[in-house]
C-alpha cells in the first residue's frame, strides 16, 4: 500500500512540476534557460531522492517524463529533435539532484520521514523565483550567432546562383536529424529578383519568409528573415540568410551559405553546439539537392 501511494504521488508531483513549468514557458513568463532545463529537473531529483522508497519514486518520474513528452509531441508543441536534445541535460540534472540528496542524507543525522507533497512546495517556489529573475536578466540579450557552410561546385557562379535563388522542389538524401524530426525544406520561391524582393522557403510544417537586402547576381544574395513559422521553435530567432559565390580556378565556384540567428536557450555551452549541428544539416540537405539539380541541368559530373 505504501509503495503504491508513493508511486502515485511521485507521478502527480512530477507531472504537476513539468506541466506548470511548461505553461510558464508557453505564456513567456519564464525563459528556456537554467530554471527550466536545470533547476526544475534538479528539484525533482532532489525531492524524489528523499522518499522512503526511492526506486518506486524514480520509476514514477520516468513514467511522468514519458507522458509529458508524449503530450508535447502529440499536441505539436515541440518536435522530436528538441526533446531528444533536451533529454541529456534534463536527465543529468535529475541525477545530480538525486546524488545531492543521497549525500545530504548520508552525512546528516536527520532520519525523519518527510512528506513528498509538503517537501515539494519550497523547491517549486524557488523554481518560480529563479525563473522570473532569469527571464528578466536575459530578455534583452540578443547575441547574433553565425553558422557557415561551404561547398565547391564545378560550375560557374552564375549557373550556381540561378539554380539556388529559386528551387521548385528539394528532394535529396536526408541527413540523420531530418530522418527524425528536423524541418525538411520542400521548395523556395523567389517572387522578384531585386532589392526588396520576397523569397519564401516552404518546409514540412512551416515556412520562412525572406526579404532581399543585397543582390549582385553570381556574387552575393543576402536576405533578412522577416517571418518564420516552424513547429516548436519559438526559442530561435532567424535573422539573415546569405549566399556568397566565389569564382575559383577552372570555372569552379565556392558557394558559402551563412545563417545568422538568435537563441533563447541556456546554458549556451550546451545548446549552441547542438544548434550548429542542426543548421549545418539543413545546409547539407540544400547542398545535396543543389548538386543533384546542377548535374541534372548541365550533365557535369560532381567531383
Amino acid at each position: 500500500m505504501i509503495r503504491k501511494k508513493e508511486f502515485i504521488f511521485s507521478i502527480i508531483i512530477c507531472l504537476t512540476f513539468l506541466s506548470l513549468g511548461f505553461m510558464l514557458l508557453h505564456y513567456e513568463l519564464i525563459g528556456y534557460g537554467y530554471s527550466f532545463f536545470v533547476f526544475l529537473p534538479f528539484a525533482l531529483g532532489y525531492i524524489l531522492g528523499k522518499s522512503t522508497i526511492k526506486t518506486i519514486s524514480l520509476w514514477g518520474l520516468i513514467i511522468s517524463l514519458v507522458i509529458f513528452f508524449t503530450l508535447l509531441l502529440a499536441g505539436g508543441l515541440e518536435g522530436m529533435i528538441c526533446i531528444l536534445m533536451a533529454m541529456p541535460l534534463i536527465i543529468g540534472a535529475i541525477a545530480l539532484g538525486v546524488l545531492v540528496k543521497y549525500l545530504f542524507k548520508k552525512y546528516s543525522n536527520n532520519t525523519k520521514k518527510e512528506n513528498l507533497t509538503k517537501s515539494s512546495i519550497l523547491p517549486f517556489c524557488l523554481f518560480l523565483i529563479f525563473g522570473f529573475v532569469e527571464k528578466k536578466s536575459v530578455e534583452n540579450e540578443h547575441n547574433i550567432i553565425e553558422v557557415k557552410s561551404e561547398i565547391i561546385l564545378p560550375y560557374s557562379p552564375m549557373k550556381v546562383y540561378n539554380m539556388i535563388k529559386s528551387v521548385d522542389t528539394l528532394d535529396a538524401e536526408k541527413p540523420f536529424l531530418m530522418k527524425l524530426d528536423l524541418p525538411i525544406p520542400q521548395k523556395c520561391i523567389l517572387e522578384e529578383e531585386k532589392i526588396g524582393g520576397i523569397r519564401t522557403c516552404y518546409f514540412e510544417g512551416g515556412q520562412i519568409v525572406e526579404k532581399i537586402t543585397e543582390l549582385e547576381k553570381g556574387k552575393i544574395l543576402k536576405m533578412d528573415v522577416i517571418d518564420y513559422q516552424l513547429t516548436g521553435r519559438k526559442w530561435l530567432g532567424f535573422k539573415e540568410a546569405i549566399y556568397l559565390f566565389d569564382e575559383l580556378e577552372d570555372g569552379q565556384t565556392k558557394m558559402t551559405r551563412i545563417t545568422t540567428y538568435t537563441s533563447e536557450l541556456y546554458p549556451r555551452l550546451y545548446w549552441q553546439p547542438l544548434e550548429k549541428i542542426g543548421i549545418e544539416q539543413e545546409h547539407d540537405y540544400v547542398f545535396k539537392n543543389l548538386e543533384k539539380d546542377l548535374k541534372s541541368e548541365f550533365g557535369k559530373k560532381i567531383e
